[in-house]
């Protein structure tokens, strides 16, 4: 177990809409369910930030000594192109235009999924269930939901009955709405229409004769509703009760709230104690948008190819970039603010590099002991990351202070400090350090300013300070900085 205990740590609920002191419900054991990608086609990078914010939740509740199951679901049938429970699945849709099969659209794109997190370091989950490995279970939940009378059947399709629902339940609870708001906001049913209110939603669909993914069940050849696979999977590998549900600010309703309803008719319980969601990206000040072309996909954030950004940014520059801002809250990705945090990031990490350097010492002026309680305390105030970063360069900056060598702190303090610091950067946020591999300053080019280094040496030896000086002068001009020591000159990159 990590310095703090569980009882310390708070986190807002979106249920209660409130900060709530966090009790794992099994602890040392954990539920973790978060909603995955339905992959017919490339995750896009408000899906990124989403993952992204829930794996460093992971980590760090791993970090504090949980034993976290951490389940993600891949949505491969049953995603309707609206939530009016109308159009074609999404994946047989691309099947269809791509004349594929609809597994090698999911293949395809489930694999371009793992790619793209494995570039942002993310953790894989503990479990990665997929919506057509549990139809079984979804025939089951719906068989249930229909013996307790709030669910009917019609022309081979299943729907949940909303209104019989709310008689004894609050439908939008989790979004705040009210259900006469929400029928005073929907469209009258068509004559077509085989729902009895608009407000209910399928949890069965009966496939039409060119509805390519159908599987066999009591009420018709069809598929499961988008909304049940993850009361499915997630009661399935966590329990009734769990600990933690999340997911994006856009799934809150209607995907949310269905779970909800549909976990309480199938097993009396609502499923996660827990609700959390991160927030939405914008691009340059807007909305993204396909429609608009206010578009970045990951693939274009590192390469650089785009018109949206002056120039392509490292994976893990991109991850430290969004946890500079709370997952709560609303980001804005900008060439300005990317390249902000770039110099950020570089600053951080050579300061993680001359900590390395720092030998025991006395005299400093620097508590570790409450500079880490500090970074706990931003973390354990619902994991708010831009706190513990700002933390981290309170560090850097003693770090930075100390010249080469002499810490001022004891051997104790900076082993503490080394040990926090490297907890906190690498193991917490996720990051990892580029400046010496072959995306960051790289591997040659290391190489390369270390034969300047080596020239600059003999210079200084042969007495030619106008060359040691240009060689130096130049490299900083390129953002590399030098620095002089009694046992030779070292370099790192500038901020």
């Amino acid at each position: 177990m990590a310095l703090y205990e569980e009882n310390d740590l708070y986190l807002y609920n979106s249920l209660s809409r409130k900060k709530e002191k966090f009790n794992a419900l099994n602890a040392p054991h954990l539920g973790l369910y978060v909603c995955g990608p339905t992959v017919y086609s490339e995750v896009h990078l408000g899906n990124c930030r989403t993952f992204i914010s829930f794996d460093m939740i992971f980590r760090y509740l791993s970090h504090l000594g949980y034993k976290v199951r951490y389940v993600r679901n891949i949505t491969d049938a049953g995603h309707l192109e609206n939530d009016a429970d109308e159009g074609e699945d999404k994946i047989s849709r691309r099947a269809r235009l791509e004349q594929l099969e609809p597994m090698e659209i999911v293949q395809n794109y489930t694999l371009n999924f793992h790619k793209v997190l494995e570039q942002f370091n993310n953790i894989p989950p503990s479990i990665e269930p997929t919506a057509t490995g549990h139809i079984v279970e979804q025939i089951d939940m719906i068989q249930k939901i229909i013996d307790a009378g709030l669910a009917y059947e019609k022309n081979g399709s299943v729907y949940f009955n909303v209104a019989k629902y709310n008689e004894s339940n609050n439908y939008g609870e989790l979004s705040g709405r009210k259900i006469e708001e929400l029928i005073s906001g929907t469209r009258e049913l068509d004559a077509q229409s085989e729902k009895d209110s608009p407000l209910d939603f399928a949890i069965w669909k009966k496939a039409s004769p060119s509805h390519i993914m159908r599987w066999n069940s009591p009420w018709s050849a069809g598929f499961p509703g988008w909304h049940l696979e993850c009361s499915v999977m997630s009661t399935k590998y966590l329990g009734e009760e769990f600990d933690i549900h999340g997911g994006g600010m856009d799934l809150k309703f209607p995907h949310h709230e269905c779970e909800i309803a549909q976990n309480q008719a199938s097993t009396g319980h609502k499923g996660p104690r827990y609700w959390m969601h991160g927030n939405m990206l914008t691009l340059n000040g807007q909305k993204m948008s396909k429609s608009t072309g206010n578009t970045l996909s990951p693939g274009e954030l590192f390469s650089g190819e785009t018109d949206k950004l002056d120039k392509g940014f490292h994976p893990t520059v991109a991850r430290f970039f969004m946890m500079q801002a709370h997952y709560g809250s609303q980001l804005d990705f900008s060439s300005e603010a990317l390249e902000a945090a770039e110099k950020g990031y570089y600053r951080l990490i050579g300061a993680w590099n001359n900590l390395q350097k720092l030998i025991p010492g006395e005299g400093a002026d620097f508590n570790v002991e409450e500079w880490q309680k500090s970074c706990y305390a931003a973390m354990n105030d619902d994991f708010n990351t831009p706190i513990l970063i700002s933390q981290l360069f309170e560090a850097a900056r003693f770090i930075n202070s100390r010249g080469e060598e002499n810490s001022g702190l004891s051997t104790d303090d900076l082993a503490l400090l080394k040990n926090t610091f490297s907890i906190f950067v690498f193991d917490v946020l996720g990051l990892e350090d580029i400046t010496h591999s072959n995306q960051g300053s790289g591997d040659k080019l290391d190489e390369v300013v270390q034969i300047l280094l080596d020239l600059r040496t003999q210079a200084r030896a042969d007495r030619n300070f106008s060359l040691s000086d240009t060689i130096r002068d130049q490299l900083a001009s390129v953002g590399i900085e030098v620095k002089d020591g009694k046992d030779g000159s070292t370099f790192s990159l500038k901020s």
